[in-house]
C-alpha cells in the first residue's frame, strides 16, 4: 500500500520541510493541494489563490524536493478551493468554460509533478443552485467534465470525483450516485470514484467496507481518503481502521491512500506521524 500526506496542514513550511518530514515519517507521497503553493495565498496578500503564482520556479522546487527525498507527489486534491467565478453546476456557461480550462491547466501541472489522479471535492464549487433542479445541474456538471476529458486523456491524469455528505454538498452525496454520474458521462477510464471515510461515515447506506467492496466492483479506484469521522486523522477517534484496510486489500487496492484531517489540534506533526504509523498497524 500506498501512504501519502495531505498538505495544505503545512502550508506555512517551505517545501523542503515538507517533503524531508514526510520522508521521514515514512510516507511514500504528497497529495497538495493547489492553493498551498500559491505563496500569494499563503502569506495573505491575497484572498484567493491563482494558478499564474504557481510558477516554473515552484514546479521545478517541488520536483527538486521530490527526487531529493524520494516523496513522489500523488496527486492534487481541493483542486477547486480558495478559488473564484469557478463551478461545476452553474447554469452560466461561460463559467463552466473557465472552470473546465482551470480544470484542465491543473491537470497539466499534476503531469508536470509526476501526479497521477486529482480529487474534485470543492462542495462550493458544485453546489445545485436554489434555483435548480437537480437534472440541470447534473447536465451542466456532464457539460464541464466533457470539456476536460482531452486534457486528462493526453495527460493520464485521473479525475476522481469525491462522494460527499449532505452535509458538506448536495450533489455527488455518495457513491451510487457519484458512479451514475460517471456512467452518464460515458464511464471515461479516467474519471473514476473517491472514497474518503469522513464522508463515507455520514453519507452513505451502508458500511465504509461495504461502500468500498460496492464502488470498487463498478469503478476503479485510484485513490482513498483516510481520516477519522471527528476531522482529525486515523487512529485519533473512534474509527476501526482494520477493517477499512483489510478491505482495501481484499479488492487489490493499488491507488494510494491520502491522509486527510480537518481538525489539527492534535498538532500537524502528531498529526502526520502517528497517522501513518497508526494505519501501518492496522494492516493484517
Amino acid at each position: 500500500m500506498r501512504f501519502a500526506l495531505c498538505n495544505e496542514m503545512y502550508q506555512h513550511w517551505t517545501l523542503e520541510n515538507q517533503f524531508e518530514a514526510f520522508a521521514a515519517w515514512g510516507y511514500d507521497g504528497v497529495e497538495l493541494a493547489p492553493f498551498s503553493l500559491d505563496a500569494g495565498f499563503v502569506n495573505g496578500s491575497s484572498s484567493t489563490m491563482s494558478l499564474s503564482r504557481i510558477d516554473k520556479s515552484v514546479r521545478q522546487k517541488i520536483i527538486s524536493c521530490s527526487k531529493k527525498t524520494g516523496v513522489v507527489v500523488s496527486g492534487l486534491h481541493w483542486i477547486l478551493a480558495q478559488t473564484t467565478g469557478l463551478h461545476i453546476t452553474t447554469n452560466d456557461a461561460d463559467v463552466r468554460k473557465k472552470t473546465a480550462d482551470y480544470l484542465s491547466q491543473l491537470a497539466v501541472l499534476c503531469s508536470e509533478l509526476g501526479g497521477s489522479y486529482m480529487v474534485l471535492g470543492s462542495p462550493k464549487q458544485r453546489n445545485i443552485a436554489k434555483n435548480q433542479t437537480r437534472e440541470e445541474a447534473k447536465k451542466n456538471a456532464l457539460d464541464t467534465l466533457t470539456q476536460v476529458l482531452p486534457t486528462l486523456e493526453k495527460t493520464k491524469v485521473a479525475l476522481a470525483l469525491e462522494a460527499l455528505a449532505p452535509t458538506e454538498t448536495n450533489f455527488w452525496n455518495n457513491a451510487e450516485e457519484t458512479l451514475d454520474f460517471i456512467r452518464e458521462l460515458g464511464s471515461p477510464e479516467l474519471v473514476t470514484l473517491h472514497l474518503d471515510c469522513k464522508a463515507m461515515h455520514g453519507g452513505e447506506y451502508q458500511s465504509i467496507p461495504d461502500t468500498i467492496k460496492y464502488a470498487s466492483a463498478r469503478k476503479k479506484l485510484v485513490s482513498f481518503h483516510a481520516n477519522d469521522p471527528n476531522l482529525q486523522g486515523p487512529g485519533f477517534g473512534r474509527l476501526n481502521f482494520g477493517p477499512i484496510m483489510s478491505t482495501l486489500q481484499e479488492i487489490q487496492f493499488t491507488g494510494w491512500i491520502g491522509i486527510e484531517p480537518f481538525d489539527y489540534s492534535p498538532g500537524i506533526v502528531e498529526l502526520g506521524r502517528k497517522s501513518i504509523q497508526y494505519l501501518k498497524e492496522s494492516i493484517r
